[in-house]
């Protein structure tokens, strides 16, 4: 988290804080939030994109700027650069993009997800794209997305900013695979010949590689991972402490690292034709999901794998 506050403002003053920026595509994303007071780690929010205390608000309230583009999801395509935020402090209780506003102060603010000294690569090997390996060493972690497609990396960066070795798989929609853009043309060999390219690895250790995945990604994980019935099993051995469901009432289907927006609708291309996706959610509970399970995550690993 970071701390938001403004200064040389009198008590209870009515005042707007805007943050905005734009996506790796150049569409502009935008949160706002009205307070009387000057302390957005402390105080509440009476109005805007969030209501009530919450101190990261602006980052995971942000949404398309009105008059943007549709169905929009707000991913970090390059993990090299930040997001660069933009957080103005507004004279009054104002929307921002609607008539005059008397800008008091602005502050910018670079999100990374990369930290300084991860060394990122590309190993072309049976198909494979494997980034974020640095030296070693360490556990590791295979991450694998939905059926959007890609590679997106900016998932496996956190993790090996925090000292695991990371392979974002790609499985569909990308440049290095066969067959058609939208179908899924690898099967059970390619899946855990990535596992298996981790394992041997120089810089892994072999006995501490974990998987995760959203969406698709989840099934494709308990495919790989796990037996069919594994609970009920370790429930008869007595071991059923080892298995854990989370259920997060108000999120949406797109758990991400914490801070990113709710993105309760988006668009798919599926030419000829533009699909819209209904993930659901509310922005609140969605950030409160996202937070509390990233946490875990974090923990599972640190008492699994690392060593």
């Amino acid at each position: 988290q970071i701390s938001i506050r403004g200064g040389f403002l009198p008590p209870h003053c009515p005042v707007t804080v805007w943050a905005r920026m734009h996506s790796d595509e150049g569409d502009l994303w935008e949160a706002f939030a009205h307070y009387n007071t000057n302390a957005m780690s402390s105080d509440a929010s009476v109005g805007g994109s969030y209501v009530g205390c919450e101190p990261m608000g602006l980052f995971w309230g942000m949404q398309p700027a009105p008059g943007g583009r549709e169905g929009l999801r707000l991913r970090k395509r390059n993990v090299e650069t930040p997001f660069v935020v933009r957080i103005s402090l507004l004279e009054g209780h104002v929307s921002p993009g609607e008539g005059q506003t008397t800008e008091l102060a602005a502050v910018t603010a670079e999100r990374w997800y990369l930290t300084p000294g991860v060394k990122r690569t590309e190993i072309h090997l049976y198909r494979l794209k494997e980034p974020q390996i640095r030296p070693g060493p360490f556990p590791a972690m295979l991450d694998m997305w939905g059926m959007g497609g890609g590679l997106p990396e900016y998932r496996a960066s956190l993790f090996a900013s925090r000292g695991y070795a990371s392979l974002s798989l790609a499985y569909i929609g990308h440049k290095d695979l066969p067959g058609r853009p939208n179908c899924l043309t690898v099967g059970d060999s390619y899946f855990k010949a990535a596992f298996q390219l981790l394992q041997d690895h120089p810089q892994v250790v072999s006995d501490r590689v974990g998987i995760i995945g959203l969406c698709f990604g989840c099934y494709l994980t308990l495919r790989i991972a796990v037996q069919t019935g594994i609970e009920e099993t370790l429930r008869a051995a007595g071991k059923s402490h080892l298995f854990t469901r989370l259920s997060y009432p108000g999120a949406g289907h797109l758990i991400e690292p914490p801070y990113a927006p709710n993105v309760r609708e988006s668009m798919w291309t599926y030419k000829p034709k533009k699909l819209f996706t209904m993930w659901g959610g509310h922005p609140a509970p969605h950030a409160a999901a996202q937070e509390d399970v990233w946490k875990k995550i974090l923990d599972f690993m640190e008492t699994n794998l690392r060593c």
